[in-house]
């Protein structure tokens, strides 16, 4: 009796773990018709678009460095002397 229970558990499980690979795998495969399907609903930038923007992007990142730094060595020319003026 105590084999049989042990049989029909590992059948039971065995079973189990079939259902969930199986689930798993058509939870993918209807997901990723799900993104084929939304992909195809999106509207794409064009080209010119891409070029402007990302010149736009480029523009805007060298000018922030620039005042950056601007600000910065400002800032440690000023906390230089303030140093030198206690120090003495």
């Amino acid at each position: 009796m105590a084999t049989q229970a042990v049989k029909v558990n590992e059948e039971s499980n065995g079973n189990q773990i079939t259902r969930k690979v199986t689930g798993s795998i058509e939870n993918t495969k209807e997901f990723l018709h799900d993104v084929r399907v939304e992909m195809k609903q999106v509207t794409w930038p064009s080209r010119d678009d891409v070029v402007s923007t990302t010149g736009v992007v480029i523009a805007t990142v060298a000018f922030f460095g620039v005042f950056l730094a601007i600000v910065e060595k400002i800032a440690q020319l000023g906390l230089d002397r303030l140093l030198k003026y206690f120090h003495v």
